[in-house]
């Protein structure tokens, strides 16, 4: 089994657990509230019939013309109308922006059948839009953090060389800089951050929410999630309407937007964390076969490990071990020894500044603006990030082939 693979395989088993290790905790969390809502609720029904002398199975049948009312945004309070033009348009938003709120849905077979097609296209292009504007804030970002290098080090003193030979023997020196992925995690979550507090409070003062539903909604509509148990901007009538639905709006698109950029940097720094348990767990077995191939013929030899980039190379006298690490994206392998002990936090944090995968390329490339080798100049568009630089890759490799 290759390394992709492994990391595959190795990534489907960490999403499995985390997948049963959540429904353990919402059981346990939701489900006694849900037997106690079921408990009230039968209680509530009985003294209502008792009191009333109303037939229960009528009831039932009333209660259940509601629900299809309310699946076509008729409620018992006073709501916006759902489909006039700034009815729609909101639902159009939540639509491509893949949000799905379900507080409004097409009822028609006409308007069933439009959606499938218009949310194909529309999704995709907002994906497009998304990855672009992702790319575009690595390149301010990465911008904003050559510039604060290069303050840090006029302050320090140290001279600022331009010519790579010069730079080679300088850590210090801004030609041999790096900026990190991990700044680029910290900046987009403190801005997600910033975001969901502005926007929730907000609405927790014009909706009568609480601050804590507020941020969960916030995240909830900012990761696309959309549950629709709270939305926003749905009551007919707000103090200062107009501008508070259109902060409304803009709070959600760049709640989106930073969302997006975080959890994409977020998977890089997850491959790479499986990149270096793969590599450790493929050649730590190795290591110990030729311990117990060593054992068996009684002989003591002298070990040496050693990682250039790109692979794990394992030395047993004579006999030699390849343990291949190659990432995508021109990255190499993450972790540099072959002990029995575990790599140090330090190791992994320094092996990851010097070789970051896709993104920690791109952000370099744009720092020093050099010229930015990507695929992207042949089909329109530059190289991007995440899924779509992969699969620009994957299309430029596929040409190269033919």
């Amino acid at each position: 089994m290759n390394e992709d693979n492994a990391r595959f395989c190795l990534l489907a088993g960490l999403i499995l657990l985390y997948l049963l290790c959540g429904a353990a905790i919402f059981s346990a969390l939701e489900h006694p509230f849900e037997l106690r809502a079921r408990r009230l609720w039968k209680q509530q029904l009985e003294n209502f019939t008792q009191r009333y002398r109303v037939n229960l199975g009528a009831l039932h049948t009333l209660l259940r013309q509601y629900e299809e009312a309310n699946g076509v945004g008729i409620r018992v309070d006073t709501l916006r109308p759902r489909w006039d033009f700034s009815g729609a348009f909101y639902f159009v938003g939540t639509v491509v922006s893949t949000i799905g709120f379900g507080m409004t849905t097409p009822a028609t077979i006409a308007g069933k059948i439009f959606l499938i097609f218009y949310g194909l296209i529309g999704c995709a292009a907002t994906i497009l839009f998304f990855n672009l504007f992702l790319e575009r804030i690595i390149t301010m970002l990465a911008y904003i953090m050559r510039w604060c290098h290069e303050r840090r080090l006029r302050c320090a003193g140290v001279g600022l060389v331009s010519s790579r030979e010069e730079s080679s023997g300088e850590e210090d020196s801004l030609e041999g800089w790096k900026p990190s992925v991990y700044y680029v995690m910290l900046i987009l979550g403190v801005a997600s951050v910033v975001i969901a507090c502005s926007a929730s409070t907000l609405y927790s003062s014009m909706e009568n929410w609480s601050y804590v539903d507020s941020l969960y909604f916030c995240f909830v509509a900012f990761s696309t999630i959309g549950f629709g148990d709270l939305v926003s901007s749905q009551r007919q009538q707000y103090e200062s309407q107009e501008a508070y639905r259109l902060g409304n709006c803009l709070f959600i698109l760049m709640g989106v937007c930073c969302i997006y950029s975080l959890f994409n940097v977020i998977s890089i720094i997850i491959k790479q964390t499986l990149t270096w348990i793969v590599g450790k767990l493929v050649c730590s077995g190795r290591h110990a076969h030729l311990r117990q191939k060593r054992l068996k013929r009684n002989t003591v030899q002298p070990m040496s490990s050693r990682c250039p980039a790109g692979r794990h190379l394992c030395r047993d006298g004579s006999v030699e071990t390849v343990c291949d690490s190659e990432t995508d994206a021109g990255a190499v392998a993450a972790g540099r020894r072959l002990s029995g002990e575990m790599i140090s936090v330090n190791e992994f944090m320094v092996s990851n500044r010097v070789s970051l995968a896709l993104l920690q390329k791109q952000l370099s490339e744009t720092a020093h603006q050099g010229p930015r080798q990507s695929y992207g100049h042949q089909n329109g568009f530059s190289g991007g990030v995440g899924a779509l630089a992969i699969m620009n890759n994957r299309l430029q490799e596929t040409s190269v082939d033919r």
